[in-house]
């Protein structure tokens, strides 16, 4: 083979694809890197390759960009405040919440709390906020409800109810401050947080009424509670099948619904405007 045959077969083989077929590659889509390519030319569709968890077209992976986390993180928190909402309400006589400790040390702690990191990636302060402490505080929650680390053991029944109520109304103030940055938002996102907001404050006041004594009123506030914690599950539910959902995999896409005072709704009031004066 002559020196000018063998450079002419190496650039043929760099030219490869990993299955062995030649293909058309540019740097913008580099179908070539992709494990599950199967030769196809420039802009013929493949199939949705499962190991990216693509249920559309696949599509070409690009430098350093980032999928959105709060999807995930969104459902972590929900699942674990249904489940506990739903011991909160007594529902079908169960309300030990032992079984929540599994979801909070590793689906609404750990997984939401590496949602809320991402979210630092992609530069999003509110979320990365939001995300993070709500894995924080469902990691608390565990470590306070698992015997190992004694957190109540030097309290009385009384002062229990005191220590568990004042965790419990700091959480509700820091999530009043994270309502108020959801008021230029979308309905549903405002909703999430007030709904848990209420939700939190429910609980602490039956704790306030536990340490009074008050079994009938401690009763109807954790109901309530739980009542509200279900509505806020439900909405974090929403909110992450509206993150999720995209013409690729879905035949319709729920409603947010823009505040009217909102940025997004003013664009698209100047949108329209220029476009009727058009």
């Amino acid at each position: 083979m002559s020196a000018h045959d063998a450079a002419v077969t190496s650039a043929a083989e760099k030219d490869m694809a990993p299955n062995g077929a030649t293909h058309h590659h540019s740097a913008a889509h580099p179908r070539w890197q992709h494990p599950n390519y199967r030769g196809l030319v420039e802009g013929q569709d493949t199939q949705a390759f499962g190991g990216a968890l693509q249920v559309g077209n696949w599509q070409p992976y690009e430098h350093r960009k980032l999928a959105n986390p709060a999807p995930l993180g969104l459902s972590a928190f929900a699942l674990t405040t249904f489940v506990l909402s739903a011991l909160n309400m007594h529902t079908r006589d169960t309300s030990a919440p032992n079984i929540v400790l599994s979801l909070a040390f590793a689906y609404g702690g750990l997984v939401q709390l590496l949602a809320g990191m991402w979210e630092m990636a992609t530069g999003n302060t509110f979320g990365a906020t939001a995300l993070s402490s709500y894995g924080g505080f469902w990691l608390s929650y565990a470590i306070i409800l698992t015997p190992g680390f004694h957190v109540l053991d030097e309290y009385t029944k009384a002062q229990t109810a005191n220590v568990l109520g004042f965790f419990l109304f700091g959480w509700f103030i820091f999530t009043t401050l994270l309502v108020l940055c959801t008021m230029r938002s979308t309905v549903a996102l405002f909703l999430l947080f007030f709904t848990l907001d209420l939700a939190f404050l429910f609980l602490a006041c039956e704790q306030m009424a536990t340490n009074l004594g008050n079994a009938t009123a401690a009763l109807a506030l954790q109901k309530t509670g739980g009542l509200f914690g279900f509505l806020a599950a439900f909405f974090a539910w929403y909110n992450a099948l509206a993150g999720m959902q995209d013409s690729s995999n879905s035949f319709f896409q729920v409603p947010v619904i823009h505040f009217p005072w909102s940025d997004h709704a003013q664009d698209l009031r100047k949108k329209k405007s220029v476009e009727h004066q058009v």
